[in-house]
């Protein structure tokens, strides 16, 4: 599965993608995925982002070539009581 989100700021954001793990390995997540972006394309959205764990280097290989482009890294900082 590949979630699409409607399009903010005249860009739309897929995720999350989730594939089974009995049913990796035979190109599905590639496929939604592929064809979320083409949804987007086709619904007038010209720019299509997701977010990837740079510790995965099965889905951002899939991701480069389904034509997906690094273009920043983020970090995410969670934040504890102390009391």
């Amino acid at each position: 599965m590949a979630m699409l989100r409607a399009p903010a700021a005249d860009v739309s954001r897929i995720g999350p993608v989730f594939t089974p793990p009995d049913r990796r390995g035979h190109g599905y997540g590639s496929a939604v995925t592929a064809a979320a972006v083409e949804l987007a394309h086709h619904s007038g959205t010209a720019d299509v982002v997701l977010f990837t764990d740079l510790a995965n280097p099965v889905s951002n290989a899939i991701y480069q070539r389904i034509g997906f482009e690094a273009v920043a890294d983020s970090v995410r900082i969670d934040f504890r009581s102390l009391g």
